[in-house]
């Protein structure tokens, strides 16, 4: 925004009189009230916005409240503001691409007399298309949903509705979800949503406050209408206009759901997809199976680092900006960014790709062709889009004609590859390829274009239909050419009359208000004033000179113009019969679209492969109940691809019974989070079909992702870090099954240490035992490394757990100089010790601090080496590092008097007791125990 300031801050005059802005104020009282509606007023030269929208531009956009104006006077007065054209644009890309939380609105008219003309929201862009996109490419395609909670004792059932605007697909599912709406939330993330309608509900229940909490996660505008819009009456008979093909199929997809259907028919009436007559027959309906992808939620999209945001620092930041090298226009980006959303499950499919990608990164000469003629395709979807809603002129069929010609050059492009994979080039896209570009395809709409546009006039950026394409067509430009001619030599004989030289002298000016006239300069005039005055009429006189006419011209000028009215509306015509007809290839030009962008995404995955400066390597895919996950030096793309780094690959076993559950301890910045970061990410590149930046990979597929490293407060919400990052594991333990990826960054230190690391253990144990995923857990608490061996622990001698083990990020510290460094690499085993002072040190804190910081660590923690040394076996013993020793008959002693408490605690009659007497009886017992621990140093621990 910063760049055009100075610009935006021209401020265009507010230029209403009195009688005008009384008109405006009376018509502004009558608009409803409406929180999130952005309300532009059209001046013509400039916009204007009013009341609290005013201040609301003035803060956030000019950033300081001068720009503000009062129209009218005293209590009446209303605050308001004017806007340039480029600032306008400005204001609507970000309320309605970046901030997604307003509506927009566009009123035309004057005095007391306005109308509503253009409104949008995040998730319905149509209307204000030509301005968001008119200098760059959408990137992504926005999808309204429509959700019809119904609360049950078990959970609740949501019917669930989505329409893509751009793409023309409606969709129906029906699911049962749990109290943290985990399944909404994925369905939202890979459809991409931009906003939720909702049913209005009279008392905001908790249920409707937490699937509140989950679309606001998603980043969705929540737009609330009436429960009665949420009907299914006459549902199927408005799906029978809007899709296309038979009813038949529409209405037993429609009866196969409960609540779904009602939530469509809210969809319908909100987007009014049947007031425009372009949307029938145009639509296709599917069910929508949430099983069909990888399940991602909005905070594996933000710890994957996914989707690009507002504050990277160059495109590398993001998966998708590192992985789009598209080379069309906006289409490969938008099927980059929904396969990115959508990770395959299926084997098969998930190879195929890789296959493709594979044949595109050994073919180096095969791969710059392609690219090199997918360059000069448009968006064919965007161009299609405004065809179909005859918003489209010449201009738009000539790009689609220009993307049409080049689609011969890519499929002779492919003929050339006689590699392993031609057979599946063969059938993926020579062979549709073929059928689509024959002579009852996009040929016969090449010959159309041909034959009905004046391809010449291309050179002078003129946009025409060819006068040999209708006769009545030619007759109106013969008889213009034929006028143009006689014009043209009445101008000679007029500078042979007059005896001045032609155009040097004597000019022929063509205006809009005297139509074809003769001009002199006035140094010219003296010369000739005496047959201007007899045999001419004079026009004006002005500085450029003086300008004429006589009856002969002014006849042949009047029979021009009427020639070139009919020649305009003729050609208007012909153009709307040109849209018309392009329109009957929708369905070819669907296909052409997506087997193109499909194309250039799998070819911008294979420019990634094979340009970093550590190749990428084809991983290996297995089914999710089959094999392990194994990443030989794996890296991180994006942290790889920044300038300053030399990144250090590792190793990553995650193997079945032995290392499937791995906890990781080492010190802050030694590189825990972005290893575990880089698995996830390796896994979800592999599932999208992409090489993988490793030596060597074998992936068993995953059917969701959780990650939960390091929550924000989100304190506008009332949710403390700590709840924050319970709220996210509650998720994990709901949502995950044995065939997820679960990776957790830190959990419990928002809170207590002792609470911190009780709930840390029981979460590991629960998901060892009863969700048994492959799970990745970072942590500073080194006691769970206990977790890892049999008999490392108390708890452990009585019962084992399986597949647990330990790894570290290494470190060095040099005994003399006590100075830390940081070797990066994962190592098997627990950590031996804390690293905080050291990065203390490192962040360059007072000496005396951390002087003190090490007397006071020393106090509570025994940091000697002879603490982690077995007396009968010399080896490390993980979990008692923390923990004081105590003597052995002490413990004995002490836990004998605990149990002892513990059975007489268990013994109480409480049901039959008031509350008084339960509260003395327990006091008693805790202080009995309490007397009892001063001779067990073990016991005295727990008071």
């Amino acid at each position: 925004m910063d760049e055009n300031f100075d610009e935006q801050n021209k401020l265009p005059e507010l230029k209403l009189d009195a009688k005008q802005a009384q008109g405006f104020l009376s018509f502004f009282k009558t608009l409803p009230d409406d929180p999130r509606a952005v309300r532009f007023f059209d001046r013509r030269d400039y916009y204007t916005a009013h009341g609290e929208n005013a201040t609301f531009i003035a803060k956030t956009y000019y950033r300081t409240t001068t720009a503000l104006r009062k129209l009218g006077s005293g209590s009446n007065g209303l605050s308001s503001v004017s806007v340039n054209k480029n600032m306008f644009e400005i204001i609507t890309r970000d309320l309605l691409l970046e901030r997604t939380d307003h509506t927009l609105e566009l009123y035309e008219g004057s005095g007391s007399n306005w109308r509503l003309v253009k409104s949008a929201s995040p998730g319905n862009l149509s209307s204000f298309e030509d301005v968001l996109f008119a200098n760059n490419e959408m990137q992504d395609t926005p999808v309204v949903v429509a959700l019809l909670p119904n609360f049950r004792e078990n959970g609740c059932t949501v019917g669930f509705s989505y329409v893509d605007l751009t793409k023309r697909i409606l969709g129906l599912a029906e699911f049962l979800d749990d109290s943290h709406f985990t399944n909404v939330e994925s369905a939202l993330v890979a459809l991409g949503c931009k906003e939720c309608l909702l049913p209005l509900e009279s008392g905001k229940s908790s249920e409707c406050r937490t699937l509140s909490d989950a679309l606001t996660r998603c980043g969705v505008m929540v737009t609330e209408r009436k429960k009665t819009e949420f009907k299914a009456r006459d549902l199927v008979q408005d799906l029978g206009r809007l899709v296309k093909g038979s009813i038949e199929p529409v209405r037993d997809l429609v009866s196969g759901f409960e609540f779904a259907p009602a939530a469509l028919g809210a969809l319908l009436s909100y987007a009014e997809l049947l007031a425009d007559e372009g949307n029938y027959g145009n639509y296709s309906i599917c069910r929508y199976n949430l099983g069909s992808y990888m399940r991602l939620d909005s905070a594996a999209m933000r710890a994957l680092n996914v989707l690009e945001s507002k504050t990277d620092a160059n495109k590398n930041f993001s998966l998708f900006g590192l992985m789009n090298r598209t080379c069309t226009a906006g289409m490969g980006k938008r099927l980059l960014h929904m396969w990115l959303k959508q990770p395959l499950l299926d084997v098969s499919e998930i190879n195929s790709r890789l296959d493709l990608v594979q044949a595109f990164v050994e073919d180096t000469e095969l791969r710059q062709d392609l690219r090199q003629h997918l360059r000069r395709i448009s968006d064919i979807e965007r161009l299609m889009r405004n065809i179909q809603r005859t918003r489209a002129g010449l201009q738009h069929i000539v790009k689609l004609y220009q993307s049409s010609i080049r689609v011969p050059h890519i499929k002779s492009a492919l003929e050339k590859y006689d590699g392993q994979f031609s057979s599946l080039i063969k059938e993926r896209y020579l062979d549709p390829f073929e059928l689509l570009t024959d002579d009852d395809h996009s040929n016969k709409f090449i010959s159309l274009v041909e034959t009905s546009v004046d391809l010449d006039q291309l050179e002078n950026g003129e946009y025409m239909i060819s006068p040999s394409y209708d006769d009545a067509l030619a007759t109106l430009k013969s008889e213009q050419e034929s006028l143009e001619r006689q014009i043209h030599n009445l101008h000679k004989q007029t500078a042979f009359d007059l005896d001045l030289p032609v155009d040097k002298a004597l000019k022929l000016d063509k205006g809009t208000q005297f139509g074809h006239v003769f001009r002199i300069t006035k140094k010219e005039e003296p010369k000739v004033r005496k047959k201007l005055s007899t045999q001419f009429i004079v026009l004006e006189t002005r500085k450029d000179g003086v300008k004429f006419t006589n009856t002969k011209l002014k006849k042949l000028g009047d029979q021009y113009q009427k020639v070139l009215e009919e020649y305009k509306n003729c050609q208007k015509e012909l153009v709307n019969r040109v849209v018309q007809t392009t329109a009957t290839f929708s369905e070819v030009f669907e296909h052409l679209a997506g087997f193109l962008s499909e194309l250039d995404v799998l070819l911008s995955f294979a420019d990634l492969a094979s340009s970093c400066p550590t190749p990428y390597t084809r991983p290996r895919i297995t089914p999710p109940d089959v094999g392990d996950i194994v990443l030989e030096g794996s890296r991180h793309p994006c942290v790889e691809a920044q300038d300053w780094v030399n990144f250090i690959p590792n190793d990553c076993r995650l193997v079945r019974g032995k290392s499937w559950f791995q906890i990781i301890t080492g010190p802050n910045m030694g590189g825990k989070s972005t290893f575990i970061r880089q698995v996830g990410v390796n896994i979800l590149m592999a599932q999208v079909g992409c090489f993988v930046p490793c030596e060597k990979a074998s992936i068993s597929v995953r059917d969701c992702i959780f990650a939960r490293v390091g929550a924000g407060d989100c304190q506008l919400r009332g949710v403390s870090t700590f709840m924050q990052e319970m709220l996210e594991t509650a998720s994990i333990l709901k949502g995950a099954t044995e065939n997820s990826l679960v990776i957790i960054d830190e959990l419990g230190r928002g809170t207590s240490t002792y609470d911190g690391f009780g709930l840390a253990w029981a979460i590991c144990e629960h998901i060892v035992e009863a969700i048994k995923a492959p799970t990745l857990f970072a942590t500073h608490f080194h006691e769970l490394t206990a977790l890892a061996h049999e008999n490392g622990n108390y708890e452990l001698q009585k019962k084992q757990i399986v597949g647990v083990a330990n790894y570290h990020v290494s470190a060095h510290i040099d005994s003399s100089s006590q100075k830390l460094t940081m070797l990066y690499k994962v190592e098997p085993g627990a950590c031996d010790q804390s690293f905080g002072i050291h990065v203390a040190e490192f962040a360059n804190f007072p000496e005396s601090v951390v002087a003190l910081a090490r007397e006071k660590a020393a106090e509570l923690e025994d940091f000697s080496p002879t603490s982690i040394i077995s007396t009968d076996a010399g080896q490390e013993q993980e979990g008692s590092k923390r923990k004081r020793g105590y003597d052995a008959d002490d413990i004995s002693r002490g836990a004998a008097k605990a149990h002892k408490f513990l059975k007489e605690f268990a013994e109480l009659p409480l049901e039959t007791m008031d509350l008084k007497q339960a509260l003395q009886q327990v006091t008693k017992l805790k202080d009995d125990l309490q007397k009892d621990a001063n001779n067990s140093e073990w016991l005295q621990q727990f008071f």
